[in-house]
């Protein structure tokens, strides 16, 4: 094997994963007990981004009115956009286990022990996932820094 085909694989095989490598991780969720697929399977990438999206747009909207109406800056309306977002992912996933975005993604938040996110939990889930950092960082369940910390997880309600 020359320099080349061998730096391409082992390249590809670093860029692509553990799975890539041999390693058999097995599906997300699995070593939590979920379904692969299907309603309680953990939420994947895509719909957890068309929820974000979902969610980002609509605080927009709801900042854009308010900083129309109250002659605000723009700086200002991002930040009002930035704490709406907050404020309804700590309130919705708190109280209902759901964002509007995730209920349109067909997506639910749960704990691991059964019990509902709760206030408490929710805000800190909520405060990681505005430092954005801690939600990029997942693990083979799908799972961002936000959701391990809160011992939460995203699956699919539907």
């Amino acid at each position: 094997m020359s320099g080349n085909e061998n730096k391409a694989r082992w390249t590809g095989t670093w860029l692509s994963g553990a799975r890539a490598a041999g390693a058999d991780l097995g599906y997300p969720g699995e070593q939590l007990g979920l379904p692969r697929t299907g309603r309680g399977s953990a939420g994947s990438y895509a719909r957890r981004l068309v929820a974000l999206l979902v969610d980002w747009f609509l605080c927009t909207l709801i900042s854009g009115g308010l900083a129309n109406a109250f002659d605000w800056s723009d700086q200002a309306k991002n930040l009002t956009t930035l704490l709406i977002f907050g404020l309804q992912a700590w309130v919705l996933v708190g109280f209902t286990g759901t964002t509007l975005g995730k209920a349109v993604a067909g997506l639910h938040v749960v704990r691991l022990d059964g019990r509902p996110v709760g206030p408490v939990w929710s805000l800190a889930r909520m405060v990681l996932l505005l430092l954005v950092v801690p939600a990029l960082l997942w693990d083979r369940d799908h799972r961002g820094l936000h959701d391990r910390a809160a011992d939460t997880i995203v699956i699919e309600s539907r």
